[in-house]
């Protein structure tokens, strides 16, 4: 079924020359024009990364099939001028099928009228891309969402996730069956889902991860990683300062296997056009392929309007729109035609997987090193003994700001984990972050490990969500310093949701920072990562710690973890243990009796030596003084029911603390007073006796 010439015409800004066989997919019938395939060549020598495709805004109501050719055009003028392989032989399915298929997606958006909550118009007017994508090009296995070379999908413009719903639904996947959060499906809820908000930078990282793993393990006689990254972003994508960062990077590295599909339909929730607010010429900016959509494809009096963007249809207009793309179906029916095409994706990703296992056991006979790195990497598995990498301190090492002990313990661990890459926001000489056995990843340096990120800290860190949720042995780290979590807090709290265990390196960590003032001293950044879900927030004391704080983050492959790391020199102090870290909290020193000291003091990070040199002080006074470490209270939180810290917890009168933050150890007190059965007005009297003893 070749692409008659002049079908491309309507409704097209850029018109499409006479077809020729100068640049044909090889696995479909569909031909490319010479003058298409030298243009798409062209934009790609010149930048060599993100290619967008797009569709077109038909006014009429039947040019479904024509939407769909535009789209498919386009996908493979980038497969066959991209020296990207070609995508698995699948018989083309007829026009009137497309046309069905098509409106299948867009009738399964009925979840949104069902649940009047959601956003229809993203997957009425994306359905001919998201099908192409799923149909015709991309390779998966429906069976296993986590097969490590399927090909990945990104919905950037995440609030029309009822799209990639209806699409995983068609190919087979079990995942999206009473799906938990249907309003934005979410990765560690539904296999299937790559990643959570932030998209297209989340993709851009997915891309990093793929090319570095690539050139590191490919051969010559065998390509064993071969897969390509697709995201479908909307006109919120491209206004947020986060895409420019990510993308603008994306450029510098050349990631040539992301493709983007730019869903340009021009409408604002604030009003009918993004002109309101948005006039920037996207594509001169991206020197991407051009096209436009229309939001609500179908629908007679609500398509290419804001009310559909971000609201249910309402019944009588899901009838209108039924009559307009003469849908006779009930909902959430799947025609048994479109249903038996798209039936054969079960088997067919399970015969890709099964054809790639055969490409890796011969991988693995003639690369037996390789083979069992890349492995690790795709299973997570940590090399046996690892953490005996670890530096460790006495108290006659020399003092050291936790920044440089840091580094010492990021360059031991790069030498055993070869899944740990990373860098910093510009800062890489001050966070002490740079890997010295390895350089620059680069375009044209892909196999190193040290990440020049430049100053943007947002993309920074949904880059390295990306790279998390690609390979479970990958171990991204980023740095900066810590009051500068500011401009990244939404890409780390992010980390925490979808449970990448990125790993944030944050230096300068208090107001020990004399002249910079209080533009570069963090105050209320501590109290603010202890408070937020999931994540491991720490200050190490001195070396023992940080190396404990690096084996606790590495392990922690679902919990992203901060760093807060000193500039100024620290004394190693006696009694502190990387054992004692992965506890959370711990005893550094005690001369009491019976477990009843006089005063319990408690610290973190360069507070810390303050601690034990007001111990010592107290002790010449004869008073029995516990100074423990305070690491982090969701660690701590797991030994409670040892009897020291239960009696630290219960133990109030004499109780100083500068952790500075009250909310873990009220936290902490409050689980132990609901474990030990204490009333209600009791664990008020409790907690009202806590607070009085930190004023």
């Amino acid at each position: 079924m070749p692409l008659q010439s002049g079908r491309m015409l309507r409704g097209n800004r850029a018109i499409i020359a006479p077809l020729a066989p100068a640049c044909v997919n090889p696995a479909s019938s569909w031909e490319v024009s010479p003058a298409a395939a030298t243009a798409a060549a062209n934009a790609r020598s010149k930048h060599n990364t993100i290619l967008f495709a797009k569709s077109v805004r038909y006014r009429g109501t039947t040019a479904t099939t024509t939407d769909y050719m535009y789209t498919l055009l386009f996908v493979l003028l980038l497969n066959a001028c991209s020296s990207r392989r070609a995508p698995p032989a699948r018989a083309a399915a007829t026009d009137a099928l497309v046309e069905k298929s098509v409106n299948t997606i867009r009738f399964l958006a009925d979840a949104v009228e069902k649940d009047n909550s959601g956003h229809p118009g993203l997957p009425m007017g994306c359905a001919p891309m998201g099908h192409i994508l799923y149909d015709e090009v991309m390779k998966y296995n429906p069976k296993n969402p986590y097969w490590f070379n399927r090909d990945r999908f990104v919905l950037s413009a995440g609030h029309g996730c009822m799209l990639q719903d209806a699409l995983l639904h068609l190919a087979g996947y079990d995942s999206v069956k009473g799906s938990k959060t249907p309003g934005h499906l979410e990765n560690f809820e539904t296999p299937g889902i790559e990643v959570l908000g932030k998209g297209v930078a989340n993709v851009v990282g997915l891309a990093l991860a793929e090319r570095h793993l690539a050139t590191c393990f490919n051969k010559p006689d065998n390509e064993i990683i071969d897969h390509y990254t697709y995201v479908l972003l909307g006109d919120g994508c491209q206004m947020e300062g986060i895409a420019n960062e990510a993308c603008t990077l994306a450029v510098h590295w050349g990631l040539g296997k992301l493709i983007a599909f730019y869903d340009d339909n021009h409408i604002s929730i604030d009003g009918d056009d993004t002109e309101i607010a948005f006039t920037e010429d996207v594509i001169d900016r991206s020197e991407a392929l051009y096209g436009v959509t229309t939001t609500g494809y179908g629908s007679p009096n609500k398509a290419n309007t804001y009310s559909v963007h971000g609201s249910a249809l309402g019944a009588e207009e899901v009838d209108a729109t039924r009559q307009s793309l003469e849908w006779p179906y009930e909902p959430f029916y799947v025609p048994e035609d479109v249903k038996s095409h798209w039936s054969r994706y079960v088997p067919e990703g399970a015969a890709l997987e099964a054809e790639w296992n055969a490409r890796f056991v011969e991988y693995e006979e003639k690369y037996k090193e390789e083979a069992a790195e890349l492995k690790a990497i795709i299973s997570g598995e940590l090399p046996a003994g690892w953490e005996k990498a670890l530096p460790t301190y006495t108290p006659e090492s020399p003092a050291d700001a936790t920044r440089n002990l840091s580094q010492q313990n990021l360059n031991a661990l790069a030498k055993v984990l070869p899944g740990l890459l990373g860098g910093s926001a510009d800062l890489a000489s001050s966070n002490m972050t740079l890997l010295k056995m390895f350089g620059n990843f680069q375009k044209g340096t892909p196999e190193d490990r040290n990440v020049r990120f430049g100053v943007r800290e947002h993309g920074m860190g949904a880059i390295c969500n990306g790279i998390a949720l690609h390979s479970p042995g990958l171990l991204p780290y980023c740095a900066t310093f810590f009051v500068f979590t500011g401009y990244m807090r939404a890409a780390m709290r992010i980390s925490a949701l979808s449970e990448a265990g990125v790993i944030y390196v944050m230096t300068h960590d208090s107001i020990g920072l004399g002249e910079d003032g209080p533009t570069h001293q963090p105050i209320e950044h501590l109290i603010r990562f202890r408070a937020m879900p999931n994540i491991l927030m720490f200050r190490p004391a001195d070396g023992n710690e940080t190396a404990g704080t690096y084996k606790v983050a590495v392990l922690n492959r679902k919990r992203p973890s901060v760093l807060a790391l000193s500039r100024q020199k620290l004394p190693q102090l006696p009694g502190t243990s990387i054992e004692g870290v992965e506890k959370g909290g711990y005893i550094i020193s005690d001369n009491s009796t019976s477990n009843k000291p006089d005063l319990i003091l408690i610290g973190t990070g360069s507070e810390l030596e303050i601690a034990a040199k007001a111990a010592d002080e107290l002790r010449r006074g004869k008073q029995s003084v516990w100074y423990l470490l305070f690491a982090g209270s969701r660690l701590m939180s797991n030994q409670m029911n040892t009897r020291r810290v239960s009696s630290l917890l219960l133990s109030l009168q004499g109780l100083v603390s500068k952790q500075g933050s009250r909310l873990d150890g009220r936290s902490m007190l409050e689980a132990k007073a609901r474990r030990s059965g204490l009333t209600g007005l009791e664990q008020v009297l409790l907690l009202g006796e806590y607070t009085r003893s930190l004023v």
